[in-house]
């Protein structure tokens, strides 16, 4: 007997028809012999439509507020808690025992950064009790619970976190990933047309497409699965069709110069100009960020004659409200310039083999190049290449790179 994690997403469970299918296939495994837990979102587009309540919400008199974020978690958080029972219920109707639990219910204790709060532990022992009863459990994702009772949510495709969460410390062999899509491909198929899927790619290789903006899967999921030696498998709720193995590297991986191409969009690039050029201020500067749980993606520094630095940093626009007052902290105690550009993107190119083949940032660049498209920024790791440039160029160079790098023949 095996434990299998399965983690159904909104579109997945969208109607009453679709809870039945994915209800089937919770069964299908039980029925092997298997021990089965599910992980649920909130069905279909429940979550935004929550988040444009809210907003209509805290408008009043024609001012506009941003919603407090305990507030915020306080509401989304009832997403995921009408799909538990909704899902308990289809197996109870097709003849098998099931239990629901929130969050909260699992013992999922977080930090206390509301909206994007991080996983501290899990008790395992509910479920567990429950699983010895015969039961499927069903668990909400997205969500958790400080220790001091109040919700949380875990940032968007947070119900990913919980799926592999709750397989690592459950010592699951498989965590099952259902979506809308056929697995993960070369790049975005709505963007790029001749994109493939990837029958099996590394843990690396998918960290740095989620972070690049491959939406399937959320970064911290990838980053669980890979520290805990989960395997991922990404698949299509609608069929039983091998998807793809997200799984530890092999070597023979290195023999695929590139395994992806990813776009993140709304990028926004913010500049402190006459930053003091001394030992600490770099640090201030990212520690104030930090603690306002904005993720900064790119960072340039350029050290001019007069003993001051220009800072550069990229941010997603979604993080600007939050950015805003810390910015304007620093702008007052450091003295210094800001200024901000929008309408940026990000295009990147991902692969292990990276490591091993020369050429490669020659290769990305030449096609953006030839198609009269400008690099803004750059920067690179061991296995990614990524280049800033002007967001209505980011579908065509995606496209650009895909092409450049053959990925249509990925795996043919």
């Amino acid at each position: 007997m095996g434990l299998i994690v399965q983690k159904f997403g909104g579109t997945s469970v969208a109607t009453p028809e679709k809870i039945h299918a994915a209800a089937r296939k919770a069964i299908a495994q039980k029925e092997k012999g298997n021990q089965v837990v599910v992980v649920v979102s909130a069905m279909g587009d429940t979550t935004d439509d929550l988040i444009d309540m809210a907003k209509r919400v805290c408008t009043y008199n024609g001012q506009s507020i941003a919603p407090p974020k305990r507030e915020m978690d306080q509401l989304l958080v009832t997403g995921e808690q009408v799909t538990i029972a909704l899902m308990a219920m289809a197996i109870h109707a097709q003849g098998h025992e099931a239990i629901s639990f929130t969050g909260g219910q699992i013992g999922l204790v977080t930090d206390d950064a509301f909206s994007k709060a991080r996983i501290q532990s899990i008790n395992k022992q509910r479920i567990f009790e429950q699983l010895a009863a015969g039961k499927i459990v069903i668990v909400a994702g997205f969500q958790g619970m400080t220790p001091q009772g109040d919700y949380t949510t875990l940032g968007r495709g947070g119900s990913n976190a919980t799926l592999v969460a709750v397989g690592a410390v459950l010592n699951a062999e498989v965590c099952e990933n259902y979506t809308d899509v056929d697995g993960i491909f070369t790049a975005d198929p709505r963007i790029v047309k001749n994109a493939r899927k990837i029958d099996r790619i590394s843990y690396d290789e998918m960290l740095e497409l989620s972070g690049l903006g491959a939406s399937v899967l959320q970064t911290r999921a990838v980053e669980f699965a890979k520290k805990y030696n989960v395997p991922l498998h990404v698949r299509n709720s609608a069929h039983d069709g091998e998807g793809t193995w997200i799984v530890a590297e092999t070597k023979g991986m290195e023999h695929i110069v590139v395994s992806g191409a990813a776009l993140k969009k709304d990028i926004t690039r913010v500049t402190l100009r006459g930053v003091p050029d001394r030992p600490g201020i770099a640090a201030k500067i990212f520690g104030e960020i930090a603690a306002a749980n904005v993720v900064v993606d790119d960072i340039i520094q350029n050290v001019m004659d007069d003993n001051t630095a220009n800072i550069s940093f990229t941010v997603e626009h979604g993080d600007l409200n939050d950015l805003k007052p810390i910015v304007d902290k620093l702008v007052k105690e450091l003295s210094v310039k800001a200024t901000q550009t929008g309408d940026l993107a990000k295009v990147s190119v991902v692969g292990v083999g990276m490591r091993v083949h020369p050429g490669v940032a020659q290769r990305m660049f030449g096609a953006l190049a030839k198609a009269g498209i400008n690099i803004q920024n750059i920067t690179t790791s061991e296995i990614k290449i990524s280049c800033i440039i002007n967001k209505e160029d980011g579908p065509k160079a995606l496209q650009l790179v895909h092409d450049a790098f053959e990925l249509d023949k990925l795996g043919a």
